[in-house]
């Protein structure tokens, strides 16, 4: 699932809008949620959401604002602002600070559906995803199923739980599959081994990391799925010839 950090002062609203999302966009779990600008840009300073909601109204900082700072400090991040403002001049700054969508409150279910429909498009494009190759829920794999769907479901889930437990024993049990027979139909299809594909992969999450954000090595290490930020600053430098300062400076310098 897609990530959301969902921004709102007010409790009684937050557990609405988190209720509203769990049950009409089944591809997005509010992850986080926080009370207002200053704490989410605590948060941001670690972790990485794929969608950020923020209410418009609040204290200390507003979500105008924090759009604003947060469009500079990760021009990938999707924004959806919320207001009870319907003046055309929130809406036009809104759209300046690059947010994805302006949503007024109350949102409308089917609203609020089209634009994370919308997100997830955006997301899916973004990591080179099918539509098709979406699933709406536990991956399960049918006797006899087709040997492609199985290892897209699996590399599916590789790119969804990319910081955590990846082992080959817990991805065969999520397709309902022998380990070692995994094993096997993976390097059939993929032409690698599972542990490489993995590895590949969290290595790439990592570069993405540091060329589109700022956060620091070692939350780059930990959102790319490696336990000790030493063994991860080892291994880039293995497989990239530079640390991940110097592969980061490579595109700040073209800025």
């Amino acid at each position: 699932m897609y990530k959301v950090l969902l921004v709102e002062d007010e409790i009684v609203i937050r557990q609405g809008m988190r209720e509203l999302i769990s049950r009409s966009a089944p591809f997005f779990e509010v992850t986080a949620e926080m009370p207002g600008g200053r704490e989410a840009l605590l948060y941001l300073k670690s972790e990485l959401p794929d969608v950020m909601i923020t209410d418009i109204r609040m204290k200390e900082m507003d979500g105008l604002a924090l759009a604003e700072k947060v469009k500079s400090m990760y021009p990938g991040l999707l924004v959806i602002i919320v207001s009870g403002y319907g003046e055309f001049e929130y809406a036009q700054k809104a759209i300046e600070y690059g947010v994805l969508h302006y949503l007024l409150k109350p949102v409308e279910r089917h609203e609020l559906v089209s634009v994370m429909e919308k997100a997830r498009l955006l997301l899916d494009n973004r990591h080179g995803i099918s539509s098709l190759e979406q699933t709406t829920g536990p991956l399960r794999v049918e006797s006899g199923g087709d040997t492609r769907k199985i290892i897209r479901d699996v590399k599916e889930y590789i790119r969804l739980h990319i910081d955590g437990d990846l082992r080959l024993q817990t991805v065969a049990s999520h397709v309902n599959l022998n380990a070692t027979y995994l094993s096997q139909l993976f390097k059939g299809e993929a032409g690698c081994n599972y542990s490489d594909y993995v590895t590949d992969s969290r290595m790439e999450r990592a570069k993405w990391l540091l060329s589109h954000t700022q956060l620091k090595i070692y939350d780059v290490a930990r959102l790319s799925g490696h336990q000790s930020p030493k063994h991860f600053m080892l291994v880039f430098k293995q497989q990239t010839g530079m640390t991940g300062g110097e592969y980061r400076n490579q595109f700040n310098s073209h800025e």
